[in-house]
């Protein structure tokens, strides 16, 4: 809680969490006087933040009324896209999934086509969710590749070729106009989904790694409850770290990437090379599920060799979760296996006795979760909340 009086934005915050479900314990928390708590609940009930949903737990005499965020008052539009498929959906408040779509299409196409798409998907899955565009409160985009997240735009993406620099927000905006002006956030596709992980499974944990293993490798970072994206945004980006051994040319202009010889994209092509053609990481995953030995030995290879570069991440970050997704994370643990063998043999024990290994829980979906996370927190910050009260007092 800041140190000067808490506003009515820093009421909302301490609802949403939980920390606080009447005025009565508004006061307890925050000491602010029961006419300063009226006034200020009532800012937020007129601009529809706050909904009195009934009496909550009596001590004894007339039972106080609960204050609940009204999750369903609007909506977040949410776009995860990936190198080859992206996920699309329409959430509330509360991350929950209203109407949701998956559908195969290529980042390579091109910024104008894929937005275009997203926008028209926007509407459909609007009309089926039965809520209207001017409902919606903001936009959230994940994309494969390097984000100033400042600006929303894409910066030198390796493979997204004619995105760089683009204005996404703007242009979104222009090709969506129905839905007015609302925030627009874009970010790295593995930092949404370390974000959908967190916010759903992992609240309690002071960082969480979670490492999106697809067509390409990169990572997200949660530290207290926010993402770290570094100085320009290339937190993460462990795809791009080089490893001894190897020269083989890489999509960012340099030689001998972990994305080389770990990434799914690696993978479907050396299988394809010793054989049958393997077109994507997910027809990986595919022959490692179905047990195809040569599948799972490569696997677990690059399991190792994605070890070993985070055996240094972990010795600087020491976080207490690590997680793996994308569609290598779908290999019945092999990946899993090799990734904790290259840990164990080089981490001290230090490092390891409390740290969680795992696979994502939240699956194909926690880049959608990540992105209505991101734009929720957003737009519902005390900052943001209280200049609006502002304006509408205004």
């Amino acid at each position: 809680m800041p140190t000067s009086s808490p506003t009515a934005g820093h009421l909302l915050q301490l609802i949403r969490e939980g920390k606080a479900r009447t005025r009565k314990e508004l006061g307890t928390v925050t000491g602010l006087a029961r006419s300063t708590i009226a006034h200020r609940v009532d800012q937020l009930v007129s601009l529809g933040y706050v909904r009195e949903a009934g009496a909550g737990a009596s001590s004894g005499g007339r039972p106080p009324t609960a204050l609940t965020f009204d999750e369903a008052s609007r909506v977040v539009l949410v776009a995860d896209l990936g190198v080859t498929h992206g996920r699309i959906a329409v959430t509330d408040l509360a991350r929950r999934s209203l109407a949701e779509m998956t559908e195969e299409m290529r980042i390579d196409r091109g910024p104008e086509a894929l937005l275009d798409f997203v926008t028209g998907a926007f509407q459909r899955l609007l009309a089926e969710a039965g809520r209207r565009a001017d409902e919606a409160c903001g936009i959230g985009i994940g994309v494969p590749g390097p984000v100033d997240f400042s600006t929303g735009r894409v910066i030198q993406p390796p493979i997204m070729p004619g995105w760089h620099n683009f204005p996404i927000r703007d242009y979104l905006l222009g090709a969506f106009p129905a839905i007015g002006d609302v925030p627009v956030l874009v970010d790295n596709d593995a930092n949404i989904m370390a974000l959908g992980e967190w916010a759903t499974y992992w609240r309690s944990s002071p960082a969480l790694l979670y490492v999106k293993a697809g067509t390409g490798i990169g990572a997200g970072i949660v530290i207290g409850g926010q993402v770290y994206r570094g100085i320009d945004g290339a937190a993460g980006e462990i795809g791009h770290v080089r490893v001894p051994g190897l020269d083989a040319p890489c999509a960012c202009g340099a030689a001998g990437c972990l994305a080389v010889a770990a990434s799914g994209s690696a993978l479907a092509r050396s299988l394809t090379s010793d054989g049958a053609p393997v077109p994507d990481s997910r027809a990986v995953a595919a022959l490692v599920q179905a047990g195809d030995a040569a599948a799972v030995a490569a696997t677990r290879d690059a399991g190792r060799r994605l070890g070993e570069v985070l055996a240094t991440v972990i010795s600087l970050l020491n976080p207490e979760v690590v997680l793996i997704g994308g569609d290598l994370a779908y290999t019945h643990q092999h990946l899993i296996t090799g990734v904790r063998s290259a840990l164990y043999e080089r981490l001290l024990p230090r490092s390891t006795r409390r740290l969680h290994l795992d696979v994502g829980r939240t699956g194909e979906r926690a880049g959608v979760i990540g992105a209505a996370a991101l734009v929720v927190d957003h737009v519902f910050s005390p900052e943001a909340v209280d200049a609006r009260l502002a304006e509408a007092a205004a």
